[in-house]
């Protein structure tokens, strides 16, 4: 998930160190292991996607202020920028590692969706009078999900499968539905803003929408989702303090980088227990993976 995003989603990123995950109420605990997501010559990181191989996939801001995509493969990155746009993000990743997703912004500010493949960068521009998009997730059979803007800028969810859309907007949204994250069965979790102004988040299998907040959170975000079911998060509590969480086999847990202060974002994971995602020190983004 944004530094240039006109939704309130972005910013993130980690280092290294040992921490243990206090538990938003009260369940086991869990054990935490961060370490650095680090992108030679960036002034900070954003981790949004890991594969099942460990493949890492986010944006990164160079020392001109410039955005790029990266796809971080062991020690091997590779930049990614599309040609149409100023800045590139990279925000979701296939559990195979075969595709990768996120958006780019143009000249006049707009986010448009990308799809790459191999080399190939295709445009993902959403249904009919779609403004505006953003493409968070993809699984193995190439379904995509994500967010557009309308005419109204209304913003509303999104599934891409074999070439035709399908509008997702949670049943009590206001105005803004963002779908984030896809598995393989096709479980999409989704993130909207509610008619108090706060935001929430559900799981929809395809035929209902099932709530899933953190609890006690006053804004829910939630960001992936992997083939177990388990969901990440980054959510806001009553001081406003933004945590990252896990929800796994219906528990969930608050996951802060020890690095972080105050702001720690949960954005990918995959089914070998391990999350990535950021966190902020001194106004810096610092990139993570964890594992648990």
């Amino acid at each position: 998930m944004n530094r240039f995003s006109k939704s309130l989603l972005f910013s993130v990123a980690c280092g290294m160190a040992l921490a243990f995950m206090a538990p938003a109420v009260a369940a086991p605990t869990l054990t935490f292991k961060f370490g650095a997501v680090n992108i030679p010559g960036s002034i900070d990181v954003n981790a949004y996607g890991i594969s099942e191989s460990g493949v890492v996939v986010g944006e990164y801001l160079d020392t001109a202020g410039l955005s790029h995509g990266f796809i971080l493969k062991g020690k091997t990155v590779t930049e990614v920028n599309d040609s149409k746009g100023l800045a590139t993000f990279c925000q979701g990743i296939s559990p195979n590692g075969s595709t990768v997703v996120g958006y780019y912004i143009n000249s006049t500010g707009n986010d448009f969706g990308f799809l790459l493949k191999g080399k190939t960068l295709t445009d993902v521009l959403g249904p009919k009078g779609a403004i505006s998009t953003v493409a968070y997730g993809v699984n193995d059979s190439g379904e995509i999900v994500g967010l557009y803007e309308d005419a109204h800028f209304m913003r509303h969810g999104f599934s891409l499968k074999g070439g035709k859309y399908q509008t997702l907007d949670a049943p009590k949204a206001i105005g803004y539905t963002a779908a984030t994250g896809i598995n393989n069965s096709s479980d999409i979790v989704l993130y909207w803003g509610d008619s108090s102004g706060h935001f929430e988040s559900s799981l929809f299998n395809g035929s209902t929408y099932k709530t899933i907040n953190v609890p006690k959170a006053e804004d829910s975000y939630a960001q992936g989702i992997n083939s177990s079911g388990d969901v990440v998060y980054w959510w806001v509590d009553s001081k406003k303090g933004i945590h990252g969480a896990l929800r796994q086999a219906g528990k969930y847990f608050t996951l802060d980088d020890p690095q972080g202060v105050g702001e720690t974002y949960g954005y990918g994971l995959n089914d070998h227990s391990q999350i990535v995602g950021s966190y902020i020190t001194s106004r810096i983004l610092h990139g993570y993976e964890a594992t648990y």
